[in-house]
């Protein structure tokens, strides 16, 4: 193996060069137990699989100065809860997360709406509750999420603007 010019050599001792392994391994297969064949499994609260799917925290930071919360609400709860949705757009798309998904996401529930309807606040109000806390509430946070129809998921957030107050309910499922 060839060493950098300052690394300090013995002038006795004999240069190396590369020398084969005595023995090369056979080929490499996906033979363990818990090796996934095709697609990752899916079905009622597994989520939804896709890459770099922490970027996604990143973006909702830097939107939540845009939200709109109503007395009673959390900043934690509100992107708990539409960070799953968000998720699913993206891995919908097969790619990871982008501004829009979670746009779409917060825009759905009236997050960046000043005066949001009054059944909307007390829907998400109930659904979102207590949703911040990861460990006790992750039934709870798929359920918001996966109500959201993959019709809602497919739109633009322009179209979704469009659609919100007026069919708020079919956008989000409810």
């Amino acid at each position: 193996m060839a060493a950098p010019k300052f690394s300090p050599v013995a002038t006795t001792d004999r240069a190396r060069g590369y020398e084969s392994p005595d023995h090369v391994p056979a080929n490499w297969m996906p033979d363990r137990p818990a090796e996934i064949a095709g697609f990752q499994p899916s079905g009622p609260r597994r989520g939804n699989h896709g890459p770099d799917q922490g970027f996604a925290l990143r973006i909702a930071a830097r939107l939540s100065a845009h939200i709109q919360l109503q007395p009673g609400e959390h900043l934690d709860d509100a992107v708990r809860g539409c960070l799953g949705i968000a998720l699913g757009r993206s891995s919908l798309f097969s790619r990871a997360p982008v501004v829009h998904d979670v746009r779409l996401a917060f825009t759905i529930w009236g997050y960046f709406d000043e005066q949001p309807p009054t059944d909307l606040i007390e829907l998400r109000t109930k659904l979102f509750a207590g949703l911040r806390h990861v460990a006790h509430h992750y039934t709870e946070a798929r359920v918001v999420a996966d109500m959201v129809p993959d019709a809602t998921l497919q739109l633009t957030p322009e179209v979704a603007a469009a659609m919100y107050p007026a069919s708020w309910r079919e956008l989000v499922g409810a």
